[in-house]
């Protein structure tokens, strides 16, 4: 969320921000909260005045009164009433003025940086850069559901019976594997210095509106019916939701967390068919990173997080790119992003396994996070990023390190997580 008094005093270029995320039906919205912002100015100087003129009349009533001038007293008294009346219609007023201004501001996206690319949509995200060289098998490589049949290692057909389409019970070797992966992108995380959380995987409704967009709400988050609760989308979540209402000491800053969680999605929308299987679903479990820091140093860490991914796929050998989010790819809350790309030698392209934002102050003023520092106080900025998705890592190991005669290599480093095994043989 922007600061009003950044709207008031750079409209145009909001309105140029909002045009480069393609979202020009929002454009009114700046207008709209402007005039709400000086009718609510308006509206805190008259009871400003209101409160002031009233305690000139108290004391000229106990001056009265103390002079036996009851009568004019009580001329001045019915003035004080008559005051009081119009107080409470303002402070009524104001206070509808002001959830108005709020709702308008939460809509209006936040200012991207100038270096993100200009683009409508995903299909014009820019390439950074290319780590590992892309693998292209001699051999057919199967869709990975395939290759986890082959291990016995998947049944979606009897999570569609208990649960319905976009979940999955995964068994044996295969779901070692995906608990393999998360311990070690824990452990790999702890190693560069985060400290390693378990946060609660529902939360109430001001943390949601706090942490993402409208629009975002809507199609990613489940409600519990009957309570103010939502499953989270992603850790992120409920770990800068831990933040609410804090101020921070800037001696103690940053904090850098990394997360783990189940997470819980709508998926909404038709997808293509390299989408199914374990690819876009319901549920999954993920390692996150989180970092609140001062705003000067936002921008190195965008760096640091997104290369922590790198280095992680790397580590096993996987070839990945990172890719810039074009302006109309961002979410509302968002001032840059890059995703991280795995290659995927059946499809022979890359397809995302993490994403990494800098979010800067947003989710701090929605959040009211703020840091007490020398100058006084100011509110942090907020980064997250996917250190690891099971499922997606899944889809881009077994691709990576599956041979011709349908067994799979371990990678060194997860070896000690999947009790020294060094390549798992298919069943069938």
């Amino acid at each position: 969320m922007l600061d009003i008094k950044f709207v008031r005093d750079h409209a145009e270029e909001v309105k140029e921000n909002i045009k480069k995320k393609f979202q020009d039906q929002k454009l009114p919205l700046v207008d709209e909260v402007i005039a709400l912002d000086k009718e609510n100015r308006a509206l805190k100087q008259r009871g400003d005045d209101l409160r002031a003129q009233r305690n000139q009349f108290s004391r000229q009533i106990g001056r009265l009164m103390k002079e036996g001038k009851r009568e004019e007293a009580e001329k001045v008294k019915v003035q004080v009433s008559s005051m009081a009346e119009e107080m409470k219609q303002i402070e009524a007023k104001e206070a509808e003025v002001t959830a108005q201004i709020e709702t308008i501001m939460m809509q209006i996206p936040n200012m991207i940086n100038p270096t993100v690319p200009i683009g409508k949509d995903d299909s014009e995200n820019v390439e950074l850069e290319k780590y590992g060289e892309p693998r292209i098998p001699d051999f057919e490589i199967p869709y990975h559901t395939e290759i986890m049949e082959r291990f016995h290692g998947i049944d979606m057909d009897s999570a569609r019976k208990v649960a319905g389409n976009g979940f999955y019970y995964l068994m044996g070797d295969i779901a070692r594997l995906h608990s393999a992966m998360t311990a070690y992108a824990r452990d790999f995380m702890i190693e560069r210095g985060f400290t390693y959380v378990v946060p609660p995987f529902m939360i109430r409704s001001h943390v949601v509106t706090g942490v993402m967009s409208f629009a975002e709400m809507e199609n990613m988050m489940y409600k519990i019916e009957g309570e103010d609760l939502y499953l989270i989308g992603t850790s992120e979540h409920s770990m800068i939701g831990k933040f609410i209402d804090t101020i921070l000491e800037e001696k103690d800053m940053p904090y850098t967390y990394t997360s783990y969680s189940p997470c819980f999605r709508k998926e909404k929308g038709a997808h293509g068919i390299e989408e199914r299987g374990v690819y876009r679903i319901h549920q999954f479990e993920k390692q996150e990173m989180i970092v609140v820091c001062k705003p000067e140093e936002s921008a190195d860490w965008f760096v640091k997080l997104y290369m922590n991914t790198v280095d992680l796929f790397r580590s096993m050998d996987i070839p990945v790119r990172t890719l810039e989010c074009c302006s109309g790819d961002l979410a509302d809350l968002k001032c840059k992003s890059v995703d991280v790309e795995a290659w995927s030698p059946r499809q022979q392209k890359y397809f995302e396994v993490g994403s990494c934002s800098n979010l800067t102050d947003a989710q701090a003023r929605r959040l009211k996070i703020r840091v007490n520092g020398e100058n006084g106080k100011y509110f942090a900025h907020t980064l997250n990023n996917t250190v690891v998705a099971p499922p997606r890592m899944l889809i881009a190991f077994l691709e990576n390190n599956l041979n011709a005669d349908g067994s799979v290599n371990i990678p060194e480093v997860l070896q000690p997580y999947m009790g020294g095994l060094k390549k798992m043989e298919p069943k069938k």
